[in-house]
């Protein structure tokens, strides 16, 4: 089993993090995380290359995931949550998964032939709303082939509890590992 996990979390030793973390200690199998914050991935500059081409004209480190994608079982997606939203850095790589929506829309293909499980995990302090930033994120995961995906986990006033003493949230990662696995 491989999991693709998408973290958009500036900080290393985060709540982000931490469930990141946990989710990695009972998961089987091969996980690849990219880090939004420290990987040299570009965001898309609407070059249109994708619209009458497979793949991207940018090269970068957006290749091996592409590749990633291909071949994973699984992709979660993990962010802080800034005004309601997934992270700027996450967002970013989220845009070059355009190549995979100009292959369905443009060229009629259908980019990415696996079917994958998906899941989300937002974290925040707790003044913003989850809603948005999961509808975004349910959107990649639906780009990336993600037929079947987890209700949401979060861990929402991390400004008084940290995410690893959030006991709804812990209890959000070991049913994800459950749906993941089986």
């Amino acid at each position: 089993m491989k999991t693709l996990i998408l973290n958009g979390s500036p900080r290393e030793n985060g709540d982000t993090a931490s469930l990141i973390r946990e989710i990695m200690r009972k998961l089987p199998g091969e996980c690849k995380v990219v880090d939004a914050y420290r990987c040299g991935i570009s965001p898309c500059v609407d070059c249109r290359y994708c619209r009458e081409h497979d793949g991207c004209a940018i090269r970068d480190e957006m290749q091996e995931v592409y590749e990633y994608i291909q071949e994973c079982d699984n992709i979660l997606i993990a962010s802080p949550v800034y005004f309601s939203e997934l992270t700027g850095k996450l967002l970013d790589l989220g845009s070059r998964l355009q190549t995979y929506y100009c292959a369905a829309a443009f060229r009629k293909e259908k980019p990415i032939a696996k079917e994958k499980k998906g899941a989300v995990i937002l974290v925040g302090g707790g003044d913003g709303h989850m809603d948005k930033a999961y509808s975004t994120a349910c959107i990649l995961l639906h780009h990336m082939n993600c037929h079947a995906v987890h209700d949401l986990v979060f861990s929402h006033h991390t400004n008084e509890v940290p995410a690893t003493e959030d006991a709804d949230a812990i209890r959000g990662t070991d049913s994800i590992v459950s749906f993941f696995v089986n």
